[in-house]
């Protein structure tokens, strides 16, 4: 069904060009142009996608975004199945996050997100590779974050069906001054402001 419709799309714009007596070869420089246009916001929409959690966390070192977490230095212990996890208050909601420095972005369920007020953007989703496969997310802000004393505001999150467990990513880490594994603790260090 979405190759026909994929179809369609193709021979209209073709059918009124062909309508108007355009010469084949000036069609083809046309369609090729537009094919080319195409494919680059695609390469750029991809990079920009796959490469989000390296460029916020930039553009936080540099001062350019709204987003700001701070508070004090946090140790969390590690777990009995070798996970970090600590109790965080979004939107004044607890949860019990994995703390993932695996995954590149902060995640929840729906139903946390519903529960939070997050309200959700419905536009085109994001493809997230999981160890269970290629899932569709959507995109989302947390406006309020606690993770004990630190404090995070504006943080985006992606919202999905297939999450086991609600987990801060790499973006949420490289809004921090600094974190690293001492031993068995994660030591979240915050900016001080």
């Amino acid at each position: 069904m979405s190759a026909l419709w994929y179809l369609l799309v193709l021979i209209l714009p073709l059918s009124a060009l062909f309508a108007r007596r355009i010469p084949i070869g000036q069609v083809a420089r046309m369609a090729l142009m537009w094919v080319g246009i195409f494919a680059a916001g695609l390469i750029l929409a991809t990079l920009w996608t796959r490469n989000r959690a390296y460029v916020d966390g930039f553009l936080a070192d540099a001062g350019l975004t709204a987003n700001v977490v701070t508070g004090t230095t946090v140790s969390i212990p590690r777990g009995p199945d070798g996970h970090f996890r600590a109790d965080v208050s979004i939107n004044g909601v607890t949860r019990r996050m994995l703390i993932d420095t695996g995954a590149t972005q902060t995640s929840i369920t729906r139903e946390t997100a519903r529960e939070a007020g997050i309200v959700v953007s419905q536009g085109i989703g994001v493809a997230v590779e999981t160890a269970n496969g290629v899932v569709i997310d959507q995109r989302a802000t947390i406006a309020k974050l606690d993770l004990a004393t630190i404090h995070a505001r504006d943080l985006p999150v992606l919202v999905g069906d297939n999450l086991g467990d609600d987990l801060l990513g790499i973006d949420f880490l490289n809004h921090l001054k600094g974190w690293r594994a001492e031993g068995n603790r994660l030591v979240l260090e915050p900016h001080t402001r």
